[in-house]
């Protein structure tokens, strides 16, 4: 199961807690009406969002940071560093999003005893490329959640596993191309490669049928 923090639908926390395992994202806001079973945070750990994620001690705090056993860093530095001099000049007030502190992440799984997992450049990459058929307006970078759905189906999934989705209502930065990744979305879960929690699927997820 990967929550977004998106709107979930009522009866999502039964469904969600009733999976073997549970991604989360950046401050876990999906933690209680998302159900609390949480494996693995997926953090963006660059920019502001890492600076403030790292800063003041409440995100290593979390109920569900606490509880989960894996912390995923979805940008890969050296990516972000080779995107920064295209950046300077079209998002000159972005000059903040390549500064890397995964360091500091890994520093704290290490410290914590957790499992701790860098999502590769190529995974970006693969996923930029798959948002090129689904007519992306210019957009920065994928958003983090985008990056963990095709890190776990390329990497991570096995045969017989269902990838269920929740919470991801496709909206919020703005240099995140969300309209085209709905699409992307809804490609993969035509296919079968991927399924959505929603009110018609909710009581079969609750059961773990």
């Amino acid at each position: 199961m990967i929550v977004g923090n998106g709107p979930l639908h009522e009866g999502a926390a039964e469904a969600i807690d009733a999976a073997d395992l549970v991604v989360r994202f950046n401050d876990c806001r999906s933690f209680g009406a998302g159900g609390s079973k949480t494996d693995i945070v997926a953090v963006c750990n660059t920019g502001r969002p890492a600076l403030a994620m790292l800063g003041g001690g409440a995100w290593k705090t979390n109920a569900a940071v606490r509880q989960a056993g894996a912390i995923w860093c979805v940008r890969d530095g050296e990516k972000f560093q080779a995107l920064r001099p295209r950046l300077t000049v079209t998002h000159p007030d972005l000059d903040d999003l390549c500064d890397d502190y995964t360091d500091g992440f890994r520093a704290f799984a290490k410290a914590t005893g957790r499992v701790f997992h860098i999502v590769p450049a190529s995974t970006h990459e693969g996923v930029d490329a798959g948002l090129s058929r689904f007519d992306a307006d210019a957009y920065v970078v994928p958003s983090s959640g985008l990056i963990a759905i095709d890190e776990v189906l390329s990497h991570w999934r096995q045969p017989g596993d269902r990838v269920v989705l929740a919470g991801f209502g496709h909206a919020g930065w703005e240099w995140h191309p969300f309209a085209a990744e709905r699409r992307y979305v809804d490609d993969l879960i035509s296919k079968g490669q991927l399924f959505r929690l929603d009110q018609r699927s909710l009581p079969a997820f609750s059961q773990g049928a």
